[in-house]
């Protein structure tokens, strides 16, 4: 069984706006973590029953090589939800897991873009290819705390690819 854990936990409560790091959070069952913008439905990218949009994840290995590759990047700057380490989240799509006490069912990759980029630094969509992180339906709440265990509880269905090469 494949098990890695939470690094550290954002929330944005507000579209182009910085995060703050959160020492727990609610994370509600087809809404996504208590605060945050997509919870709120005013993400960036928002649309009702969109799948994808309740969790975002993303490896703390990958922000460490955008790092090495010389661009100023803190855990933070990702803008995804969950840090991750020790379990390769590209793996996830189409799988179960928990994040801590909560489910979730990895629905897409997350690929790096512009918006991103614009509020970052130039070539971190470059340095983040293939590693930009998870799309999360969140299937059953609860608490969420950097610490928690991440555990795969089956591997990816058959028809993951397609979501797999899918975009926001």
């Amino acid at each position: 069984m494949k098990q890695g854990h939470v690094e550290a936990i954002y929330i944005y409560p507000e579209e182009g706006k910085p995060g703050s790091a959160a020492e727990r959070v609610n994370a509600v069952a087809r809404r996504g973590l208590e605060g945050d913008r997509y919870f709120l439905g005013e993400g960036t990218f928002y649309r009702d029953d969109k799948e994808g949009q309740d969790l975002t994840l993303v490896d703390a290995e990958a922000i460490e090589a955008v790092r090495e590759s010389g661009i100023p990047f803190d855990l933070g700057d990702s803008r995804r939800n969950v840090v991750t380490r020790g379990v390769a989240l590209n793996d996830l799509v189409g799988a179960r897991f928990m994040v801590g006490e909560v489910e979730c069912l990895g629905v897409r990759l997350c690929h790096p873009c512009t918006w991103l980029e614009s509020l970052t630094s130039p070539g971190v969509m470059k340095a983040m290819l293939n590693r930009g992180g998870l799309r999360a339906r969140i299937v059953r709440g609860g608490q969420i705390a950097p610490g928690d265990k991440i555990t795969v509880l089956d591997e990816p269905v058959a028809d993951a690819a397609l979501s797999a090469s899918s975009s926001r």
